[in-house]
């Protein structure tokens, strides 16, 4: 928010400097990011006039021109400006003046011809960034009189750096009030009176948006001269805004804009066809808007149209076809409320960020619209002439948010700020914000202004009162009282530490965004239950991740290029999938399906990608490539720390496709899937332009988390036995099936599985595997015999073979 020291003082009187005024806006929360001084230091510069112009003898880029500066005898004056020209009234600095960038102006020679004083830009004067040529005053403008009592000089340009929830403050009005509770002052302005109508012009106007464009006003003004200039007062207020004076409509709608907050927009009246029709735009609808550029909308827009088209995107722009031009001598002038929501984000879809867009996603006072569009009638009509018709309003009064009465109580208001504020003074700020207050017995109730939406609760009565009545004067207390500590569960392993015990095995761990582009997922696989973002930054980060692997692995493939051969990273966060309400995600890459009006779900999980060697390059061994065992080693460590690895069960089967098919691996406990390991898929390793060494490993956390609580057990009385059998058994059975068969045969009396060797080839049918295992066998009540070992063993036997087309060997 951008606007002149001048103006606002105008509007409200403040007993202060500019630093002192600027120092109290910030302390109360409305951050002056910029303040640019304009206009001192212009003594001896005047308003004069060029006489006559030839051009230099000596150059051809000089004219000489003689100027009238109310001296009587017109000075000769050498200029290089391309406007310059005979007619105009153009600022003079005189000889002996000193220009605000430090020029000290003195007569002189140039190309041999003399030159008594300069004729300025605004740049040159510090008003104005524009170096283009000489800042051309209006021709009423009086010969002689000093520049800056002319252009009301010197003032200020303020920027305002303001939050999200003070929109109020994007007026100078709603500016005002909070001036005035900081200086105990008052807002000047009056009510604004209607302007009279001269004129039966009138439209329809059918609402159709719902609660998305509640009130929707508008009044056509026929016979305007969009010859006439903008006064020199409101062009200024316009440029020391930040704001250039394009034509009597457009800155009369900024100047309304500026002043109260409330965008509004003007249609060349002719150009419309029939009722005013505010509506959803049509799946598909174009519309070339006031910049050329075509604008393709869909049904979450709101748009102004007539009978036959499409006008403007309702708070963002207008349009191309129906834009006042020099022609134009009929206005239709708009002046709506539509909710912040409707607006919210639409202007960004677009590519684009407009006042009117930054003002009505974060909220417009609903009461504001017929003030502005009398003042802006006003305005017009005394610059560019006119008949008014009468105002023209459709609303749905049942859609328009409404001020609530808010309780303040006074202990509660001593007890968040600490500090003792005066009944008297806390009515006093209210109503200088221009809330109704009403004393109670216990404190004050209090209804806001329509245009302030963030008064929500008592929490932001309080604020108001602290801002208004100074951080500085509550008082500093440290905070007393015990504080409970929190006892950590022992059943659950804590996140830190399992963070440490990767840093440790030496992973180095990885922070990134929760965004990924949607190319990058679909080259993954990733293409069902995935969370689109409605509003997102860029393309590139467009989606809720699925999985934490693709980011993981981008920054693994950064590390490689530049030159990282060894590279081990990991990453604990959050992934995101659509998934049943009140369900924990089994899995973390779909292995459930979604029902209709499912909200996303989020998992926490762990990510691991790792390439290069399998250990840092050093003389004790010789280095070895990183494969599978190696990842699945780290996972088993991180699995026996929580106690309960007989829980846990590794699959070759049901992999996804973004894995190598020989060379994965899917990670299930207590038999429900968790998470996958193993080598990248080839074609996928080649998509993203990495060797076949990268390996990956994801797993929801909770359970890796979960621990068995401690519980001391006396030693074995009786010793254990040992019997090794060896079995042939297909390819196909994995490890993990033969130990659950061999375990949930024998049950407690198998103390221990040990795999201690496997074999293939002569003696072996092709497609099947000789495994040689120990089964440690002990009793809790008594010494086993060599009969109850064989018998055991027989059992083991029999279950492998039954479940698991195994033979024993001889």
């Amino acid at each position: 928010m951008k606007f002149s020291e001048n103006w606002l003082r105008e509007l409200v009187e403040v007993n202060a400097d500019r630093a002192a005024l600027a120092h109290a806006l910030t302390m109360a929360g409305l951050e002056v990011e910029e303040l640019t001084p304009l206009g001192d230091g212009l003594a001896g510069v005047v308003v004069a006039e060029i006489v006559a112009a030839e051009k230099h003898p000596q150059a051809d880029r000089l004219q000489v021109c003689k100027v009238d500066a109310g001296q009587g005898e017109p000075l000769q004056i050498v200029c290089g400006a391309p406007n310059a020209r005979v007619g105009i009234k153009v600022p003079l600095a005189t000889v002996g003046a000193t220009l605000p960038g430090g020029i000290a102006i003195k007569a002189a020679k140039l190309r041999g011809v003399e030159s008594f004083g300069m004729l300025c830009s605004a740049k040159e004067l510090g008003i104005d960034a524009d170096a283009s040529g000489l800042l051309e005053l209006p021709l009423d403008a009086p010969v002689g009189k000093p520049l800056a009592a002319y252009l009301g000089l010197p003032d200020a340009s303020f920027e305002l750096k303001l939050t999200p929830n003070r929109p109020d403050c994007l007026g100078l009005v709603g500016l005002a009030h909070d001036v005035a509770a900081l200086f105990g002052s008052h807002v000047k302005t009056v009510a604004q009176a209607a302007v009279p109508v001269s004129s039966e012009a009138r439209r329809g106007i059918r609402l159709e948006a719902g609660k998305d464009a509640p009130r929707y006003l508008g009044r056509i003004i026929e016979g305007i001269d969009l010859a006439a200039k903008t006064p020199l007062w409101l062009a200024e207020r316009l440029r020391r805004a930040g704001l250039r004076p394009i034509n009597a409509v457009v800155d009369v709608t900024n100047y309304v804009m500026l002043e109260l907050g409330q965008p509004m927009h003007a249609f060349d009246d002719d150009t419309l066809d029939g009722d005013i029709v505010v509506r959803h735009a049509h799946t598909g609808e174009t519309l070339k808007l006031l910049d050329g550029n075509e604008a393709k909308l869909d049904e979450g827009f709101v748009v102004i149209a007539d009978e036959k088209k499409a006008l403007a995107v309702a708070g963002v722009m207008g349009g191309h076809d129906s834009r006042v031009t020099d022609a134009t001598r009929n206005v239709f002038l708009e002046s709506a409320h539509f909710a912040p929501a409707a607006i919210m984000g639409r202007a960004r879809k677009l590519g684009l960020h407009t006042d009117a867009s930054h003002r009505f996603e974060r909220g417009v006072d609903p009461g504001l619209p017929r003030r502005a569009l009398e003042r802006a009638s006003e305005l017009l009509l005394a610059i560019a002439g006119g008949r008014a018709g009468p105002v023209l309003v459709a609303e749905n009064a049942a859609d328009l948010p409404q001020p609530v009465p808010l309780t303040l109580r006074r202990a509660r208001l001593k007890r968040v700020l600490g500090a003792d504020v005066a009944d008297a003074e806390v009515a006093r700020i209210f109503t200088a914000l221009g809330m109704r207050v009403e004393t109670t017995a216990d404190g004050w109730q209090v209804t806001a202004p329509s245009g302030r939406f963030d008064i929500e609760r008592e929490e932001d009565l309080i604020e108001e009162v602290a801002r208004i009545f100074g951080y500085d004067k509550i008082p500093t207390h440290s905070p007393s009282g015990a504080l409970a500590l929190a006892i950590e569960p022992e059943a659950r392993i804590n996140e830190l530490a399992l963070r440490e015990q990767l840093a440790a095995r030496g992973y180095y761990e990885a922070v990134n965004l929760s965004f990924v582009a949607a190319q990058l997922l679909s080259s993954w696989g990733f293409n069902e239950r995935v969370v689109p973002l409605a509003n997102p930054l860029s393309a590139d980060l467009a989606v809720m991740r699925p999985s934490l692997l693709p980011g993981l692995v981008e920054a693994l493939r950064h590390n490689r290029a530049r030159q990282q051969g060894r590279v081990r990273l990991f990453e604990v966060a959050r992934v995101f999938r659509h998934g049943p309400v009140g369900r924990e995600e089994p899995g973390i890459h779909g292995l459930t399906h979604p029902q209709a009006g499912d909200p996303p779900v989020e998992t926490p999980s762990l990510a691991i990608v790792a390439s290069g060697n399998a250990r840092a390059e050093q003389w004790g061994e010789p280095s070895r490539t990183l494969d599978f065992h190696d990842l699945k080693g780290d996972l088993d460590a991180l699995i026996a720390w929580g106690g309960e690895p007989e829980r846990w069960s590794i699959h070759a089967d049901e992999l996804p496709s973004w894995l190598h098919p020989g060379r994965g691996a899917r990670v299930a406990r207590d038999g429900e899937t968790v998470g996958y390991l193993g080598a990248l898929h080839p074609g996928l390793a080649r998509e993203l332009d990495l060797g076949p060494d990268v390996h990956v490993l994801e797993v929801a956390l909770e359970p890796l988390l979960a621990r068995r609580l401690p519980r001391a057990t006396a030693i074995p009385r009786f010793p254990a036995v040992r019997r090794d059998i060896a079995m042939d058994l297909p390819e196909s059975v994995s490890w993990s099936r033969i130990e659950q068969t061999v375990r949930g045969t024998l049950g407690a009396r198998l103390r221990e599985l040990r795999l201690f060797d496997r074999y293939s080839g002569k003696g072996v049918e092709a497609g099947r595997k000789s495994l040689a295992m120990g089964l440690i066998l002990q009793d809790a009540s008594r010494t086993l015999t060599d009969d109850d070992a064989d018998h055991w063993v027989r059992e083991a036997v029999n279950a492998l073979e039954q479940t698991c087309q195994g033979k024993l060997r001889g």
